[in-house]
C-alpha cells in the first residue's frame, strides 16, 4: 500500500465528526480545526487527520488529558514542541493511525502557522500540486513515511509556510 493515497472527500466529514467528538468530551476548548492534507481538497495524503484542538488557556490544556485518553487517544505530551499538546488515535481494528491533534493554547503562533499553510494551499491550485509532487518525491525514497518523509518536505514547506504567513490575516 501506499504511504500517499488518493484525495478523499471523506477526510473532511471525518475531521468534523472527530472534532465533534473533542467538543462534547473535551472541556476548556475554544476550538478545533482541520489542519493537514486531509484539510485541503484535492490534494493526495496520508491518510491520518490532523487536528488543532485550541484551548483556552494553559490550565485546560494540561486538564485535559484524562479527557483525551478516555477518548481512545494516546497522550504525548509536548512530543518536542513547546507549548503543544499532542495525541494519536489509532484504529482498534487495524492499529492504523487515524487521528494527530496538535492541542495548543489560543494565541500560539504554531495556530496560525498551520492555518496560513492550510488556507494557502486551498486557495492556490499551483501550490497544491506542487505540494502534491513533493510528497509524492518523498513517499518514493522514504515509502515507511517517518521522519525521513517529514524532513524530505520540510525545507518545502518552511518556504511555503514562510510566504502563506506573510499575506495571512
Amino acid at each position: 500500500m501506499s504511504l500517499i493515497h488518493a484525495p478523499d472527500p471523506a477526510w473532511p466529514v471525518q475531521a468534523e465528526t472527530e472534532a465533534a467528538r473533542w467538543r462534547a468530551a473535551v472541556p476548556g476548548l475554544v476550538t478545533v480545526h482541520h489542519i493537514g492534507s486531509t484539510s485541503v481538497p484535492g490534494l493526495p495524503a496520508k491518510p491520518i487527520l490532523d487536528l488543532i484542538p485550541v484551548f483556552a488557556d494553559d490550565a485546560a490544556a494540561d486538564a485535559a488529558q484524562g479527557a483525551v485518553e478516555a477518548m481512545g487517544y494516546e497522550w504525548m505530551g509536548a512530543f518536542g514542541l513547546p507549548g503543544r499538546r499532542y495525541a494519536r488515535l489509532f484504529d482498534p481494528l487495524t492499529g492504523a493511525r487515524r487521528v494527530h491533534a496538535h492541542s495548543y493554547v489560543q494565541g500560539h503562533p504554531d495556530i496560525r502557522r498551520h492555518l496560513a499553510f492550510r488556507d494557502a494551499l486551498r486557495g492556490n491550485a499551483a501550490l497544491r500540486a506542487g505540494y502534491a509532487a513533493i510528497k509524492g518525491a518523498c513517499a518514493a525514497r522514504h515509502p515507511d513515511g517517518g521522519a525521513d518523509y517529514g524532513a524530505c518536505k520540510s525545507e518545502w514547506i518552511a518556504k511555503a509556510e514562510a510566504r502563506a504567513l506573510e499575506t495571512a490575516p
